[in-house]
């Protein structure tokens, strides 16, 4: 009898430190959001508010390192140039062709870029939608390196956040300069396996007209 008990309290035991080591969704998603404070304090990033963000004729001081908070997605953006061209008019789609570099937050590592030799063939290519001031976008399957990682032609829908406020052209001189904005990405609004495995993601990102 003294072994069975013994047993049992071993089992019970062993039971509950498997409970205490499974991390839940919470316990996740308060890890992201430590990630990302220490992100922006280390980065010396200066954060301000959507209405603060508009007053200021929805720019960003990059001198000053600000970042704007969108609070209802959690996602950061700076602006460093609006760009060349015309913003993508309500009802209207064009076709981006975007540069980037993923750096993942939690890991402290560049995770997926293709701004390397290796990747300089392909620019990514995608569809971007505006819908009654929405923006929606998929990946060219063909020419996409996030589509080859990811294995899915959706685009993360913190990557839609700047277009309400940028323009999207093609450089015809030197002095043109496109689009190119830095994005600080919750999970939720991230890409697949982030989504997945809630971490948070920091893009460097470019955006031109394609064709």
């Amino acid at each position: 009898m003294k072994k069975i008990t013994l047993f049992l309290l071993v089992v019970v035991g062993m039971m509950m430190m498997s409970c205490n080591h499974d991390e839940t969704y919470a316990d996740k998603k308060n890890k992201e959001r430590d990630a990302i404070n220490e992100f922006i304090s280390e980065r010396g990033i200066k954060v301000i508010d959507e209405a603060t963000f508009l007053a200021n004729d929805s720019t960003t001081n990059v001198a000053e390192n600000e970042y704007v908070l969108f609070s209802g997605t959690g996602v950061y953006m700076q602006i460093v140039e609006k760009g060349i061209g015309k913003k993508i008019a309500k009802g209207e789609s064009r076709t981006v062709l975007c540069r980037f570099t993923e750096f993942n937050i939690m890991n402290d590592t560049i995770q997926l870029t293709n701004n390397t030799m290796y990747w300089s063939s392909i620019v990514d290519k995608m569809t971007v939608t505006n819908t009654s001031g929405t923006f929606t976008g998929i990946f060219d399957t063909n020419s996409s390196v996030m589509v080859r990682a990811y294995n899915t032609t959706a685009i993360p829908s913190g990557w839609m956040v700047p277009f309400t406020y940028i323009r999207v052209g093609r450089p015809v001189t030197e002095d043109d300069k496109i689009a190119h904005v830095r994005l600080i990405v919750p999970h939720s609004q991230g890409q697949a396996d982030a989504s997945q495995n809630v971490y948070p993601c920091y893009y460097d990102l470019t955006f031109q007209e394609g064709r």
